[in-house]
């Protein structure tokens, strides 16, 4: 066997910080290899294939999962998934309440849907604290016209 070491990945996470109190996330979430898996953009508005779908209604269900949970906008892309997730007490790491949400698409798009991916996720996710009422607006606003800017986004693949 081998003894080879590979460096130790730095986590994307704010050093220090603790994912458990209270405060506004903006959370992206990456399919594996940026694979179209969750449909596709006409006329600047989002189609929703099953997976897709499936996508969509794990996101507005995880405050039923988490009750210190409450959801903000949030838009399933063709490649990835945006959202704001607002934590309103302890209890409930970021961290976990991703990872929750990743297993439940994964788990329903194998029992539901033909043909499911091996994969469906990147292994890591995308987040921000967002601090103050300006910055949780610009970030509305970019989710909410995120399929209108579809090729400008730096997410888009053909």
């Amino acid at each position: 066997m081998s003894d080879i070491r590979y460096p130790q990945r730095k986590s994307p996470r704010l050093q220090g910080y603790d994912y458990t109190q209270s405060g506004a996330y903006f959370v992206t979430i990456c399919t594996h290899k940026r694979a179209h898996w969750f449909g596709h953009i006409t006329g600047g508005l989002m189609m929703l294939p099953p997976m897709g779908q499936i996508a969509a209604d794990c996101w507005a269900a995880i405050p039923d999962h988490f009750d210190v949970v409450e959801l903000d906008v949030a838009v399933v892309m063709p490649n990835h998934v945006h959202g704001i997730i607002v934590l309103t007490g302890g209890g409930a790491a970021l961290g976990t309440i991703v990872g929750t949400y990743k297993a439940a698409v994964t788990r329903l798009i194998r029992r539901e849907c033909s043909a499911p991916p091996d994969t469906v996720w990147h292994t890591r996710y995308y987040d921000h604290i967002i601090r103050n009422e300006r910055a949780l607006e610009r970030i509305r606003k970019y989710i909410i016209y995120n399929p209108a800017r579809w090729q400008a986004d730096r997410l888009y693949t053909p």
